[in-house]
C-alpha cells in the first residue's frame, strides 16, 4: 500500500478539509494490512481501512476532528475495544489536511532531514518518494528510520509503509503496472471499470475512434484513439500487459505480431480455441517461434467464470492484480531485509 497522493488532492480541492486514516501498525489478525487508508470528510468518505465497527469509530472520530485539525495515532484492540472476532489490534494515524498544509508537505516546507527543531514544527516531509513525519517522537529522525531509507535507497526500492521509532514512513502511490486495454466494446468496458480503482494499475485505453469509447470514463485512465492500433505498439514499455479484444479480427492479429516484436510482461487475445489456433498459424507464418506465440494467453481471463464481459474481466483482473502482487510483495522484502 502507499500514500494516494493524487487521491488527497482531489479530494481536498472537492471538499476543503479532509482526515486520512491509515492503519500503522498490526499486531494480530486485522481486517486490513499496514498502508491501507481512507478519507473522511464532512459529508462522505473513500476509500476502507476495513473492519465494519473499526471503520465506523475511525470515520466518525475523523470526521468529529475536522473541526479541530487534531492529528492523532490510536491504538485498538479489536476485540474488547470494537467487538470484533479479527482477534487482534491495530495503529491507526489520523491526518487532517486542507490545501495549505498539503501544499507545505508537497513543496518540502517542513524542516530539513535530520533537524532539531520542535515536533510541532514538522507537518510532514515528501522526498524521493516518500512521505516521512513525526507522529509520536521528537523530530530529529531516529537512526532505525535512517537504516530503513538508507538500505531502500541503495536497493533501489521503496520501503514498505511502517511505523518505526515514532516515525510514520509511507511510499507515495506510483502507478507501477502499465495495462493496455485494445478494444472499447463490452469486455473492454467492463476490464477497464474493473481495473481503474486499483491504484498499482496504469490504464491506456486503445481504440479506433473517440466515438467507440463510453461517455464516462473512469478516473486515472489514458484514452487514445488511433486509426492504426497496431502502430501505437510501439510505444508501450515492455513490461505492459496487454489485453487484445478489438472489433476486427485483423486488428487482433496485427496487434499480437505487434506485441510479440515489442515484448510485453504477459498479454491476452479474447477469443476461441478455434480463433486462436488460426492465430498460432498465422503468427509462426509471421516468423514468431512457437515458444513466443505460447506466452499469448487466449482465451483470456477464467472460463470456469463464463463468458460474459463481467466475468472475464474479473478473471482478467485476478491475473493481473495477483503479478502485481506477488512481484509488490518482492520488492518489500527486498527493501525491508
Amino acid at each position: 500500500m502507499s500514500f494516494d497522493l493524487s487521491q488527497l488532492r482531489t479530494a481536498v480541492a472537492a471538499h476543503g478539509k479532509v482526515a486520512r486514516v491509515v492503519i500503522a501498525r498490526v499486531a494480530g489478525s486485522s481486517p486490513r494490512e499496514v498502508g491501507a487508508a481512507m478519507l473522511v470528510w464532512a459529508e462522505g468518505q473513500s476509500g476502507t481501512i476495513g473492519g465494519g465497527a473499526l471503520e465506523y469509530a475511525a470515520a466518525r472520530d475523523a470526521r468529529a476532528a475536522l473541526a479541530t485539525s487534531q492529528d492523532r495515532l490510536s491504538h485498538h484492540a479489536l476485540g474488547p475495544d470494537l467487538g470484533q472476532c479479527c482477534g487482534g489490534s491495530v495503529t491507526l494515524l489520523r491526518e487532517v489536511f486542507d490545501a495549505a498544509r498539503l501544499d507545505a508537505w508537497e513543496g518540502g516546507l517542513s524542516a530539513p532531514r535530520g533537524c532539531a527543531a520542535p515536533p510541532e514544527s514538522i507537518s510532514g516531509k515528501m522526498k524521493d518518494g516518500l512521505v516521512l513525519r513525526p507522529v509520536d517522537a521528537p523530530a530529529e529522525i531516529p537512526l532505525s528510520v535512517r537504516r530503513v531509507l538508507d538500505r531502500a535507497r541503495a536497493r533501489g526500492a521503496q520501503p514498505a509503509p511502517q511505523l518505526l521509532d515514532g516515525w510514520m514512513i509511507e511510499p507515495v502511490l506510483r502507478p507501477t503496472v502499465p495495462v493496455w486495454i485494445w478494444g472499447a466494446g463490452h469486455v473492454g468496458r467492463a476490464i477497464a471499470d474493473v481495473l481503474a480503482p486499483l491504484p498499482e494499475i496504469a490504464i491506456t485505453w486503445v481504440d479506433t475512434d473517440q466515438a467507440r469509447f463510453p461517455g464516462s470514463i473512469p478516473a486515472g485512465i489514458e484514452v487514445v484513439p488511433a486509426t492504426d492500433p497496431a502502430r501505437l505498439m510501439a510505444h508501450a514499455p515492455a513490461d505492459a500487459h496487454h489485453l487484445i479484444l478489438t472489433y476486427s479480427h485483423a486488428l487482433d492479429l496485427a496487434l499480437c505480431d505487434a506485441a510479440l516484436r515489442n515484448g510485453f510482461a504477459s498479454a491476452g487475445l479474447i477469443g476461441s480455441k478455434t480463433k486462436w489456433t488460426r492465430f498460432r498459424k498465422r503468427l509462426a507464418e509471421l516468423g514468431h517461434a512457437p515458444a513466443q506465440i505460447a506466452r499469448i494467453a487466449c482465451p483470456i481471463g477464467d472460463p470456469g467464470l463464463g463468458k460474459h464481459p463481467q466475468a472475464i474481466a474479473i478473471g482478467v483482473a485476478a491475473g493481473i492484480v495477483g503479478k502485481a502482487r506477488r512481484q509488490d510483495r518482492g520488492s518489500e522484502r527486498t527493501a525491508t531485509g
